[in-house]
């Protein structure tokens, strides 16, 4: 007669457990008790490689980068040869500033898993840095070939081809534009950047997946990147609303593709009642953050304008009529969702005097004619109270001039 068989589970003081309770901390963004558990871990296990590596990735994630390459170090010392070790080490390198050293370990993480596509695009984020625009590019192209659906790698392609544009590599970042949506043709963000590049005249406005795909990308740093650049259209539209309306927090106001929310502050004290709405997620997540809305919404600008007739009193655009080119739906759309007697605020970027209509620019926005815009604006039912010139924000060292718009829907 065999006995039976008794399975004892490990107690908690086992490594085995010490090393899951560690990982689901870790798993939850407790890093401080990860840490703790995965040097428990290794003071009871010293030959723990996998421990070893999880360390590495929660020092890290703290940036504390020289500790993190030391664990990283441990863990391919011990024996653990994984392509996400070399990645995790080159990250760590890249973070600590060692480039040559970041780009020789991406290279070992390759070498070992030929299809590790963030591998690839870091790499390829160390040679932008370096200038290496070829080089880059190649990176961002081959991670789009592995992953088409993984945007990240697509704005990152994007925001390098404008890049080179900028340090007057242009043809080169023409060509490669050109490659892009020929093996991508599926990809808005491919067609929109070749198209802005190439000169030619585009869709009538950006589409939503391509402009839900850019700010989705860019919301992280959003405010960031704007600040540095001098960026003043909530300002400048603020004080053309002050000119004509005063702050009595008596409207129902529409700040309309509000981003992370920089109208908000502006527009609060005129607001009963102040909205929200844009296309991207990410940047709506940090308006809501800011406290200062009654209502936000994940929507396409004409839809939510055309679903909400009669609702506000007052309707702002910032820097987001230059994602459009033709204004002959938008503007209507906006004329709809007003009272009778509200008001329309927005910029856009200016055309040269002479030019007509719209244009679809080298740096993926539209701009737009003055006659343009005013006779739009008449034929929607506004009464356009005063357009100035005035500039939005500077680029590569030159002001980007644009129209500061406050019409009157009588």
């Amino acid at each position: 007669m065999s006995l039976p068989r008794i399975r004892i589970a490990p107690s908690a003081g086992h490594p085995d457990q010490i090393f899951d309770r560690a990982n689901r901390a870790a798993g939850d963004g407790d890093l401080d008790r990860a840490e703790a558990l995965y040097r428990q871990l290794l003071g009871i296990r010293p030959g723990h490689a996998e421990g070893h590596n999880n360390l590495g990735n929660v020092l890290l994630a703290q940036g504390r980068c020289a500790e993190a390459l030391v664990a990283f170090d441990m863990a391919l010392g011990i024996g653990l040869d994984h392509p996400s070790v070399h990645y995790n080490r080159a990250s760590a390198l890249k973070e600590a500033g060692r480039f040559e050293e970041a780009v020789r370990a991406f290279r070992c993480c390759l070498v070992r898993a030929p299809d590790y596509v963030m591998a690839y695009n870091n790499l390829a984020n160390v040679h932008r840095g370096f200038g290496q625009w070829d080089a880059a590019v190649a990176g961002y192209r081959r991670s789009i070939t592995l992953a088409p659906e993984w945007t990240r790698a697509q704005d990152n392609l994007r925001a390098t081809l404008q890049a080179m544009r900028a340090v007057g590599v242009g043809e080169a970042a023409l060509r490669h534009a050109l490659l892009w949506r020929r093996d991508h043709p599926e990809q808005p963000l491919a067609r929109h950047t070749a198209a802005a590049l190439a000169g030619e005249e585009g869709d009538p406005r950006a589409s939503d997946t391509y402009v839900k795909q850019l700010f989705d990308a860019f919301s992280g740093e959003f405010d960031a990147k704007l600040a540095a650049i001098g960026y003043r259209a909530p300002a400048l539209l603020a004080e053309a609303v002050g000119a004509v309306l005063a702050p009595a927090a008596d409207l129902d106001v529409l700040d309309a593709g509000c981003g992370t929310g920089l109208c908000g502050p502006h527009l609060r004290p005129y607001a009963r009642r102040l909205a929200g709405v844009d296309l991207s997620g990410g940047m709506l997540e940090k308006a809501a953050a800011r406290g200062l809305y009654d209502h936000l919404e994940e929507a396409e600008l004409e839809a939510f304008a055309r679903t909400h007739p009669a609702g506000f009193d007052l309707v702002v655009a910032a820097d987001v009529l230059c994602y459009f080119g033709a204004l002959d739906a938008i503007l209507p759309a906006f004329a709809a969702a007003l009272r009778v007697g509200g008001w329309l605020a927005f910029t856009v970027e200016r055309l040269p005097d002479g030019t007509s209509g719209w244009s679809l620019m080298p740096h993926g926005r539209y701009a737009h004619a003055e006659p343009y815009v005013r006779a739009v604006l008449e034929t929607a039912g506004f009464s356009a109270v005063s357009i100035t010139d005035d500039a939005l924000r500077r680029e590569c060292g030159q002001d980007v001039m644009g129209l500061v718009v406050m019409a009157f829907r009588g």
